[in-house]
């Protein structure tokens, strides 16, 4: 084999090595955070396939354009065409989008971060470092550590008189007794006089 060979053969490898080790720290801190922050507090399993294949698609491309030379034109046509793709869903809340943010984060990071003038074990500790603060700030604001977690239902009340301000404490006391909730605030909607029936939100503190 000429040198030039062993130099290409060797260059090739060491990405091989470096692409190897950066998905499985990413894999590895993905799964954490899905597995014991997300479906911890969530109990929601279907958007995993979502998370995860978003994760790997976006450290993938990273990746790619971070080690591979690509022409300015196909680089803007790549993302152009992720660029075009929608996620179309019925149910998708806020904090489902923020976790959605959070494993893009975690791909991107992994795929991209460099340390100059340190050896790549440093680089990989460093990848341990930002992705344990990124799964613990997650688990922080998700507990009960630094404030209670307040949720919130939507109700059709049929007890339309119950409604006025001056019945406010009436209404409190026969919403908790009708859902078990412990509520400590409601917000009046919308209000349908025909059907006699109000939208009524309650706001109660998880256990």
């Amino acid at each position: 084999m000429t040198q030039e060979t062993l130099s290409t053969t060797y260059e090739l490898t060491k990405i091989l090595q470096k692409f190897g080790f950066r998905l499985l720290i990413d894999l590895f801190f993905i799964f954490l955070l899905l597995r014991f922050v997300y479906y911890k507090n969530h109990k929601r399993s279907d958007l995993f396939f979502t998370f995860f294949i978003f994760n790997i698609v976006i450290f993938l491309i990273s990746f790619l354009l971070n080690r591979v030379d690509l022409s300015m034109g196909a680089a803007f046509g790549l993302f152009a065409v992720f660029s075009m793709l929608r996620y179309r869903t019925e149910d998708i809340s806020i904090k489902d989008m923020s976790y959605l943010f959070l494993v893009i984060a975690i791909g991107l990071i992994a795929a991209v971060t460099k340390i100059k003038d340190t050896s790549d074990a440093y680089e990989y500790l460093f990848l341990a470092v930002i992705n344990i603060l990124i799964i613990s700030s997650a688990y922080l604001f998700e507990s009960n550590i630094l404030f209670k977690k307040e949720s919130a239902q939507l109700i059709y009340y049929e007890k339309i008189e119950l409604i006025k301000p001056e019945n406010k404490q009436a209404l409190l006391n026969d919403l908790k007794e009708r859902t078990g909730l412990n509520i400590h605030r409601i917000s009046i909607g919308r209000i349908d006089f025909l059907k006699d029936i109000a939208h009524i939100k309650v706001y109660y503190y998880e256990a």
